[in-house]
């Protein structure tokens, strides 16, 4: 089954490069960077593969709210190619789509087809709508992950009810050994025995989330292939909550180490605060970066390597390309768990550290 999931997986992406290879061998050389971008950022909609020339997409509700009040329409309205010449009129009001950005449409298109104005620097002049609530294919897959979570820590619960000996049973034989690990492994050496019990929620559903995101990621094709936590904003939000815990149960010894610390002589003292001021802060940063970084990573090289393919223009070279590309593919179902692990190890740690009694 999992070679079958590996082989599809390769093939999905190979048969949507090939086909924009041929769809563009008129037009322009392959662009290995402008592939890569769009298969890892966000959109307004799935994109499923390139057929003829044409785009085969799932769109997604746009949600606007405008001057004139809520405006809804699904994306497939826009050009898919998102090259802004394409306009959308709702509510007397027009919409164009630049780089997965809405903006209100110029009244005229400039001299390339676009009713986007540019400054020098490339960036779009119009003005935006007041808020843009869009489900993006992100936000989409935060949902879908949200209902996955609930529907197995759900069906988990129901079994153990209905076990007469409070044994798992199902689904919950695989979820209890996770919890007991996050419990044994990750809370209680870092928190403490006194404490770890009222942040295991937490920490539960931050190892769970990212890991199941994370996964979701690797599976190429609708309703799954959205690169979430390849997203930094996802995990600026995920560190963000960590170093606002942090910040709000940190007791005296732990404010009292960052800026008097005992038993260091007063000079020291001054050189060291702004150091460990500044720790406060490179930490959830350091979390924000690690998890983004290693994510995007992993589909980055693996989208290359089957690359390699359209860049040399020989398939001589695919029985290569495949098979690190499904090598690389192997590792990445661990390194998601151990990202999920690592961020929720060092949330535990900061948060341990905040609340820790010393001893002097």
């Amino acid at each position: 089954m999992k070679n079958f999931l590996f082989l599809l997986f390769i093939f999905s992406f190979s048969a949507s490069f090939s086909n924009s290879a041929e769809s563009s061998e008129d037009s322009e050389e392959f662009n290995v960077t402008d592939m890569i971008m769009h298969h890892i950022k966000d959109s307004h909609e799935f994109h499923i593969l390139d057929w003829k020339g044409k785009s085969v997409s799932i769109p997604l509700p746009i949600i606007l709210w405008t001057d004139k009040g809520l405006v809804t329409f699904l994306s497939s309205e826009f050009h898919h190619d998102d090259d802004a010449k394409k306009v959308v009129t709702k509510k007397g009001q027009s919409f164009v789509k630049f780089h997965e950005e809405i903006y209100y449409a110029n009244t005229e298109p400039n001299s390339f087809g676009q009713y986007v104005i540019l400054d020098q620097d490339g960036h779009p002049t119009n003005d935006s709508p007041i808020l843009d609530l869009s489900i993006t294919k992100l936000v989409f897959s935060m949902f879908l992950s949200i209902i996955l979570l609930l529907l197995i820590f759900g069906i988990s619960a129901r079994n153990y009810r209905k076990s007469k000996k409070g044994l798992p049973k199902g689904i919950a034989k695989f979820t209890e050994p996770l919890v007991l690990f996050i419990r044994d492994e990750v809370a209680i050496p870092n928190i403490g025995v006194k404490h770890y019990n009222k942040y295991m929620p937490y920490l539960l559903t931050l190892f769970f989330f990212i890991w199941i995101n994370n996964l979701m990621g690797l599976i190429p094709f609708f309703p799954f292939s959205a690169n979430l936590s390849g997203n930094i904003a996802f995990t600026a939000v995920l560190a963000t909550i960590t170093f606002v815990i942090t910040t709000l149960v940190g007791n005296k010894n732990y404010w009292k180490h960052i800026f008097w610390m005992p038993g260091v002589p007063i000079p020291m003292k001054l050189f060291l605060a702004p150091i460990e001021f500044m720790g406060i802060f490179i930490k959830p940063i350091s979390l924000m970066i690690r998890l983004f970084a290693n994510i995007s990573a992993g589909h980055i090289i693996v989208l290359s390597l089957i690359s390699l393919i359209f860049i040399a223009e020989s398939y001589w070279i695919a029985p290569a390309s495949l098979f690190f590309s499904v090598f690389i593919s192997v590792i990445e179902i661990l390194v998601v768990a151990i990202q999920a692990y690592i961020f929720t190890m060092l949330s535990a740690l900061y948060i341990g550290a905040a609340m820790e009694e010393h001893e002097h």
